[in-house]
């Protein structure tokens, strides 16, 4: 019974006192922030309502708690597959099972009124006794891209146990997303939704993390279930107990033992470090978020190092028979000592271990007052610039995912020769060609087997990695860090490269000051497009158009386009479907199909802008998977696409073979090409093995390799894996392979013309800075054993589809390439 009481009180105390309403109404709003001296009065107002069961002297004044203050503001349908009812669960539980506690919910605020129809939402939010949970209201998905506005806080408490003063164990924040498809008896709804999660995302919160933590924490759940809830995390340590009398100071003359209880000092000495930790963490947070959105918090004076007593007098005030001016002197000395040097001072230490049972108490009580006055501040001046507030811990969680997800990410350097690369065998006609020498490449070893060793000494290296931070972890990366994908990541160093403000990872080095032909004509571009202005106002159109593989389908690269979505949710996205089941015929057939679809939606987004304000520019990106590619480079071959290849952005080659199978060593994939030449009769393959012309320079890879396919695109990002086996590494790559560093043959020289076609392209001058980059994904494949799939190389190949791990590290890590 207290302890519902306990929690009622809680609730109320959100509410506003002069106007009581029901919980689940949109008007609850938080208690204005009132002195402590005015809050103690507030708590006598009727303190016979309230009647906790008895306590000890010491346990009911050392009592301490985690407070954990989820905002959900916003459920954003990314790309759920079916329609219906959803709600979102929240649990809290210790990572340690030993600790048996569960976070409680104790209060439940509505900051703003649902952007809710009453066809949207269906009962209340509501609290769970039996497993400690808090379910929002449930809410109808209707479209793709929906936004459903919930606006609210809840607090979750997590008790400190009194035996072990400060927890080593991390806490499990528990997301579950429940559905249930529309049913025609609505009385059956709660029920349905009850009945299982239809996914589940879990988050860490460290040790560190729990005496305070501010964070942005977007929930997404599964690959099946994508979605985006805006969600935001705030922690402190706050002082335990609820009535005034908890606020009091026994006299020096209790004992070590009361009532069964033994007084720990070195317990006791390490919370107050902790509540010390806790209010500087909180000044130091407003501060932050004060600067950052430009809004003035005043932090109370007593406070400062200065007059720190002051602050103690707030406690003194409340029973002057229990403390003395040489306690108030001890604890005014103690923090304005940890305020300037901080918990590891020695000095603290000792001036803690100085103090007696009465000192100690009166300085956590005077500590936990200061904590919670500081968190009410926090909340009152979070709820009132809650949009800016969230935008700023959005871009500060942006910021730290690169430096958090770099674990799994080698960045090197890979030189990219300006002159033509040859093979070590004479080779004059090179020469006299080009009129400059070539550069001599000899490649002992294979550069597949290679990488695949350096991924595989990495993922050794971070299985023993001892990961100790503040952050949320996000446990679909974190729960077991040793099976996610290794990026290795090459920059061209002679290719020009874009310098960015807020990445240095790229550089100005040799680039060339050159101006490309396009800019000459580039102005005149947009003039000579319907609805297109060279107005410094306007909107900048930005389209990515997706291309699927060998009998693949036109969803293939959701996971990818969601992501680039999450960066950049303004970006209009094309799934091409003009050749799903027809990728067995003749590329130039799907290219030209592929630039009607592509023009086609160009030309629809030009006008619905147009129509609703001027348009400034175009940008145009293209992401494509395995002979995707090879469609989307025939495309930009096609006349209707010449308009529009001045605007080309990004390009993202997911596993595409740009230089052929020359040079393939996957035997048993060879063999399955072969029978589906000789049996179906597949023209696509034919001219992916050079076997669609006899002489190889009428081939129509090799005419393709001459067009400037890649030249006018401003970011190039090549995506390969060693263990792919259906492309080899070398073509994804576009680059030299160790069968042709000494094939002097007919077939060794056109690999290297096409070699040399392509590398030209990328190397060509721009009016831009351009960046090139090949990535090298080597995933975990080691859960799916020996199979067929795994021994052709097929896994992996397919892995580009069903994962999104690899592209959340690759587009957070440089989201100025998607943007």
């Amino acid at each position: 019974m207290s302890a519902i009481l306990r929690r009622l009180r809680w609730v109320i105390a959100g509410l506003n006192k002069a106007a009581p309403k029901k919980l689940h109404s949109i008007d609850a709003r938080p208690l204005p922030l009132i002195p402590l001296s005015q809050q103690k009065q507030s708590q006598l107002l009727d303190p016979s309502s309230l009647k906790p069961e008895p306590k000890s002297p010491i346990e009911s004044m050392l009592e301490a708690v985690h407070e954990i203050a989820i905002y959900i503001h916003r459920f954003h349908n990314l790309d759920l597959f079916q329609q219906g009812w959803y709600q979102i669960k929240i649990t809290m539980r210790w990572e340690d099972d030993e600790c048996g506690s569960l976070g409680t919910p104790s209060r439940v605020v509505q900051y703003e009124a649902p952007d809710l129809g009453c066809d949207e939402v269906y009962g209340i939010w509501r609290i769970n006794d039996t497993d400690h949970s808090f379910l929002t209201q449930p809410f109808r998905i209707r479209y793709a891209r929906q936004d459903v506005f919930l606006s609210m806080m809840i607090a979750f408490n997590l008790p400190l146990n009194k035996y072990e003063a400060l927890s080593t164990s991390a806490v499990i924040l528990k997301f579950e997303l429940m559905y249930t498809p529309v049913l025609e008896n609505s009385s059956n709804l709660q029920a349905s939704l009850d009945a299982s999660p239809a996914a589940i995302h879990e988050f860490r919160l460290p040790p560190k993390s729990l005496l305070g933590l501010h964070s942005y924490c977007p929930v997404h759940f599964d690959a099946f279930h994508s979605v985006l809830v805006d969600t935001s995390v705030h922690i402190s340590l706050v002082k335990g107990g609820l009535l005034p009398s908890s606020l009091k100071v026994p006299s020096d003359s209790v004992g070590h033992e009361v009532a069964g209880e033994v007084f720990d000092t070195s317990k006791q000495v390490m919370l107050i470090k902790a509540f010390l930790t806790a209010r500087d963490l909180l000044i130091e947070e407003l501060r932050n978020l004060s600067k950052a959105i430009n809004q003035t918090v005043v932090i109370p004076d007593f406070t400062s190092k200065v007059d720190d007593n002051q602050l103690y007098g707030s406690f003194a005030s409340m029973d002057p028979e229990k403390t003395t001016d040489g306690v108030s002197r001890k604890v005014a000395s103690l923090t304005n000592d940890v305020l300037e040097k901080t918990n590891s001072n020695p000095q603290s230490d000792e001036t803690l271990d100085s103090l007696s049972k009465g000192e100690l108490l009166g300085a956590f009580h005077s500590l936990g007052n200061q904590t919670f006055y500081l968190w009410s501040m926090f909340l009152k001046f979070h709820r009132a610039n809650k949009a800016k507030v969230l935008d700023y811990l959005r871009d500060q969680w942006a910021i730290d995912r690169r430096a958090e997800w770099s674990i799994w990410m080698v960045y090197s350097k890979v030189e990219m020769p300006h002159q033509y690369i040859s093979s070590d065998v004479d080779d004059s006609s090179y020469h006299g060609l080009h009129g400059r020498p070539p550069v001599l490449r000899k490649i002992s070893e294979d550069p597949a087997q290679t990488a695949a060793m350096r991924a595989e000494l990495h993922r050794r290296s971070i299985a023993q990695m001892r990961i100790n931070s503040r952050s949320i972890q996000d446990m679909h990366i974190f729960g077991d860090p040793s099976r996610i994908p290794i990026m290795i990541v090459e920059r061209a160093v002679n290719a020009p490269l874009r310098s960015t403000s807020g990445n240095s990872y790229f550089s100005h080095a040799d680039q060339k000051n050159k101006v490309s032909p396009l800019s000459e004509v580039g102005s005149k571009a947009i003039d000579n497009l319907p609805g297109a202005s060279t107005r410094q106002s306007g909107r900048i159109l930005k389209m990515v158009v997706f291309v699927h593989g060998f009998q693949g389908h036109h969803l293939d690269l959701r996971l990818v386009r969601n992501q680039w979505l999450l960066i950049d949710p303004k970006v209009e996205f094309l799934m091409s479907e003009i050749n799903e089941e027809k990728t067995s015929g003749d590329f130039r057939e799907m290219g030209q199909r592929l630039a009607q679809e592509v023009v086609s939606f160009i030309k629809k987004k030009m006008d619905k802008v147009s129509r609703s304000g001027a348009l400034r520019s175009i940008k145009l990106s293209f992401v494509g998977h395995s002979i995707g590619n090879i469609i989307l480079r025939t495309a930009l071959t096609e006349s209707i696409m010449e308009p529009y290849l001045r605007f080309l952005y990004t390009y993202v080659s997911v596993s595409g073979p740009h230089l052929g199978y020359l040079y393939s060593s996957n035997s048993l994939f060879n063999s399955g090409l072969w029978l589906l030449k000789k049996l179906k009769g597949t023209q696509c393959i034919h001219q992916l093995t050079f076997t669609d012309h006899p002489d190889l320079q009428n081939t129509f890879l090799y005419k393709l390799c001459k067009q400037k396919t890649l030249e006018n695109f401003r970011n190039i990002v090549l995506l390969s894996s060693p263990q792919d086996g259906y492309v080899p590494y070398h073509s994804a790559r576009i680059e030299m392979c160790q069968a042709s560093s000494g094939d002097n043959s007919k077939k060794g020289k056109a690999f290297l013309e096409m070699l040399n076609d392509c590398l030209d392209q990328i190397r060509a001058s721009s009016s831009e800075p351009r960046v090139f980059m090949r990535c090298d994904v080597n995933f975990d494949i080691s859960l799916q054993g020996r199979n067929l799939n795994t021994i052709i190389g097929r896994a992996a190949h397919i892995e580009f589809l069903e994962s999104d791990i690899f592209a959340r590290f690759i587009m957070w890590s440089f989201p100025e390439l998607f943007r």
